[in-house]
């Protein structure tokens, strides 16, 4: 039986400058870093989540889509704050680049939308007041 997502990948350029902008910028903990011969295997996470991102070397595949729309194209991963508008100014503050300048409020709560040095989306969520946590 299935019992959690395990992994979700990002493909990237520079791992190294990835998982700057993952830890330094964003606060995410550093989980593996193994020298696979298959490549670098380097992933990182929420702290207190068992969800790992995979910050894997491909340079044709990392980036945005092909017409982003500010607000409305969100990214692969779904980052959850609890005060997202807080968290938005310390993030602004250690240069993380947002889509708009400002987070928005939308039928589920609020959102932005941050970039990483790949051009990879990264959708930062806060829920609304009356979802609960297992209406998803």
């Amino acid at each position: 039986m299935l019992t959690n997502i395990m992994y979700v990948t990002l493909y990237v350029t520079d791992q190294e400058r990835s998982l700057r902008f993952y830890t330094q910028q964003l606060g995410l903990d550093k989980r593996v870093d193994y020298p696979g011969p298959d490549g670098r295997f380097l992933t990182v996470g929420v702290p207190g989540s068992p969800l790992d991102i995979i910050l894997w070397p491909h340079a044709e595949a990392s980036g945005v889509p092909a017409e982003p729309r500010p607000g409305a194209t969100p990214g692969p991963v779904f980052l959850e704050s609890d005060d997202l508008r807080a968290d938005f100014k310390v993030l602004r503050a250690r240069g993380v680049r947002f889509d708009q300048p400002e987070p928005e409020d939308y039928g589920y709560g609020v959102r932005i939308e941050a970039v990483d040095p790949d051009g990879n989306r990264i959708s930062l969520r806060q829920r609304a007041d009356w979802q609960s946590r297992s209406d998803g």
